[in-house]
């Protein structure tokens, strides 16, 4: 069982960092996954992903406050708009049903983000 929980902690990371790229791929449910299985399967790798100066402070944040930082918000939800509005404009044009489910991809991730609280810097 650690063995697979690593390789599925190590997977769920990766689909995370693509996440980061790839708007309609969530980066933090896969981010705690990670964590989560990790956290059973190896503490090394728990703590390494926990003090990662990318993905720690973030995973962190989400786990304590489960809050969003803003410029997190703002960079993600215009990822998804640009990239989606591109698909629609530019790669769909002739289908005006794909351009409205993807539309509606985009409001739908877009209030998803949004529902979360916004984490307060620290003064």
């Amino acid at each position: 069982m650690r063995i697979f929980l690593i390789i599925a902690g190590s997977i769920t990371l990766g689909l995370g960092v693509l996440g980061i790229f790839l708007p309609m791929l969530p980066t933090t449910p896969f981010l705690l996954l990670s964590a989560t299985a990790w956290l059973k399967a190896s503490p090394e790798l728990y703590r390494w992903l926990l003090n990662h100066r990318v993905f720690g402070e973030y995973i962190r944040n989400f786990r304590e406050h489960r809050a969003i930082p803003l410029r997190v918000k703002i960079t993600s939800v215009s990822l998804v708009w640009l990239t989606i509005g591109y698909c629609i404009f530019a790669v769909v044009d002739r289908w005006w049903w794909a351009q409205v489910l993807m539309a509606l991809l985009a409001v739908g991730i877009s209030w998803h983000i949004l529902s979360f609280a916004t984490l307060k810097r620290k003064e």
